[in-house]
């Protein structure tokens, strides 16, 4: 005889089972759920890269890092040129030097001709002769030229020494850095078209990984909608639980829905209510068994899926994009390029000083030049005044008259000599004054590297960001797919459950082995129209009414009349 307590020991049973499924589509529901908010958040912060890869901001320190390049080039072709003007420039203070030398010679005969001219004079000289112009007046103009060139040669030999240094600096500099600053330039322009072109990529990859983001999101929030099936397998249950625990009420001879069975009635109840309850669960079992199993297969491919597409977002930025970036390469050359350049503006600056020394020196030799200059007109005129004195003196003043031809000649030789030294020395200064007009790049390498590092600072804050999302892809992307793999695990053991619920059904029906009257009794049918008021889902329905019929004429015995409603609302 069935008894009250094996009833209810099914039902005990039966919500053990419901438990474990409530249980496993829990942990199934968090393990979705988890994944698609690291999903989510793997899609915002990809949203977010495209703006910041190709913002105004990258834009310009983009164009900053070109200016490096393009200044590089630039130095690069005007450092050759330099460097033949400098040696034009040596070759032309060098040429001064000839008639730098016959001034000089002429000057210091004019010494040795006052010198005789001093003696020769004295020789002759009665009281009554008036000889200071060649005892005084020439010595002193040759003493002053004496001087005036002796000043004039040392100006010019520390001229010649400056320009002869910078030449030979210039030529260890080059020498040492033989074609450095052109290949630099080549290869900085090669990295920074290489970094557009893994800027554009990334900006690309980041627009296709925020889809594929999306699209998995998609698909876990329809694997959610398919786990449907544990809510409802869980009502279901929980149902039936209800309907064992209302039989094991009615074995005991308790009310149940207002009506109280009698004794004559409980075991057409418990053949009613048994078959009842073990084609809810027999029904139960087999939806459970096949959505359970199409979720477990879709989960399943969910996974897949999610490696695959994962995979493919990866390879949107190429293996180098955010761990070997170019920016590594370009910080590198651009410390290189920014250090050479500087070298070179100071090769530059270096050649603006020797420019002002050579003008301010040609200025002072200039000088000097004009001096000696003055000194031939005045040379000029005291040999005329030796031949006008010479001619007084007549036969007496031979001798004196043969020095005042040399002084003359002398003073002609001057003449030349100067005109050349002054020549050589404007070319000079005109060479220097170019200099210093076209070194017009010193001083710009500290605004280039100014730009330059805060233009790289800027584009390594954005491979940062771009490697924090490439690591975040690969992390959150990896712990993704495990989580969609262990909900898939999760629903693989649910399979044992079906089989369980199955064992319960067998007892269930062992309950009662007759099958339900036909005609059920008027309490009978009351106490199944109102279990079958208890269900939330038409598969429920279904069952009832494939075994007792319709429930039309029955469902509305426990429904109030509209008297005892209003009846109701008074009290």
């Amino acid at each position: 005889m069935t008894t009250p307590t094996a009833v209810r020991q099914l039902a005990a049973d039966l919500s053990a089972q419901r438990e474990k499924i409530e249980s496993a589509f829990v942990s199934v529901g968090g393990c979705l759920t988890q994944g698609a908010a690291l999903l989510n958040a793997l899609t915002n912060l990809f949203d977010a890269l495209p703006d910041a890869l190709s913002g105004a901001e990258v834009q310009q320190a983009t164009g900053h890092l070109e200016a490096v390049a393009s200044r590089a080039t630039a130095l690069s072709d005007v450092f050759g040129q330099e460097r033949a003007d400098l040696e034009r420039l040596f070759d032309v203070v060098s040429a001064a030097n000839l008639p730098i030398s016959d001034l000089h010679r002429t000057i210091k005969m004019m010494g040795i001709v006052s010198i005789n001219a001093r003696v020769t004079a004295a020789s002759i000289a009665q009281d009554s002769d008036d000889f200071d112009v060649f005892t005084t007046d020439i010595a002193t103009l040759s003493e002053s030229a004496t001087r005036t060139l002796k000043e004039f040669s040392h100006a010019y030999r520390q001229l010649v020494i400056e320009v002869d240094a910078a030449v030979g600096q210039r030529n260890r500099f080059e020498a040492a850095h033989a074609h450095t600053l052109s290949d630099l330039a080549g290869r900085l322009t090669a990295t920074l078209r290489a970094l557009e072109n893994q800027r554009a990529s990334a900006v690309d990859g980041s627009a296709e990984t925020s889809r594929l983001s999306r699209q998995i999101v998609g698909q876990i929030g329809s694997a959610v909608m398919a786990l449907q099936v544990g809510d409802a397998t869980r009502q279901r249950l929980e149902h039936i639980e209800t309907g064992l625990e209302h039989l094991a009420a009615i074995l005991s001879g308790e009310p149940v829905f207002d009506t109280e069975a009698s004794f004559e009635d409980r075991e057409p109840a418990l053949d009613a209510i048994a078959a009842l309850e073990q084609e809810q669960l027999a029904d139960t079992a087999r939806d459970f068994a096949l959505e359970v199993g199409d979720a477990e297969r879709s989960l399943a491919a969910l996974a897949a899926d999610a490696e695959t597409i994962m995979a493919r977002s990866r390879g949107q930025y190429g293996s180098d994009v955010g761990k070997t970036s170019s920016i590594a390469s370009l910080s590198e050359q651009l410390r290189a390029a920014v250090s050479m350049l500087a070298d070179f503006e100071a090769e530059r600056a270096k050649l603006e000083a020797v420019a002002a020394t050579v003008q301010q020196t040609v200025a002072v030799l200039l000088g000097h030049v004009e001096a000696v200059q003055d000194i031939e007109a005045n040379m000029r005129l005291v040999s005329l005044n030796a031949a006008v004195r010479c001619a007084q003196l007549g036969p007496r003043g031979a001798s004196l008259t043969v020095i005042a031809t040399q002084l003359r000649e002398l003073t002609s030789e001057t003449v030349i000599a100067a005109e050349s030294a002054v020549d050589w020395l404007s070319q000079s200064a005109a060479l220097a004054n170019a200099f210093g007009t076209s070194a017009d790049g010193a001083g710009k390498g500290k605004g280039l590297e100014k730009d330059a590092t805060l233009a790289l600072e800027l584009l390594s804050g954005l491979d940062r960001k771009l490697a924090v999302a490439l690591e975040s892809l690969d992390t959150d992307g990896t712990r993704v797919i495990a989580l969609l793999q262990t909900a898939a695990n999760g629903l693989d053991g649910l399979g044992t459950l079906s089989e369980a619920m199955d064992d319960v059904r067998m007892q269930i029906a062992g309950l009662a082995p007759d099958a339900p009257s036909a005609e059920p009794t008027e309490n009978i049918a009351l106490i199944l129209a109102g279990l079958r008021r208890l269900y939330t889902m038409e598969a429920e329905r279904s069952v009832h009414d494939a075994l007792f019929g319709s429930p039309a004429p029955i469902a509305a015995i426990d429904q109030p009349a509209e008297d005892d409603f209003g009846d109701f609302m008074v009290l």
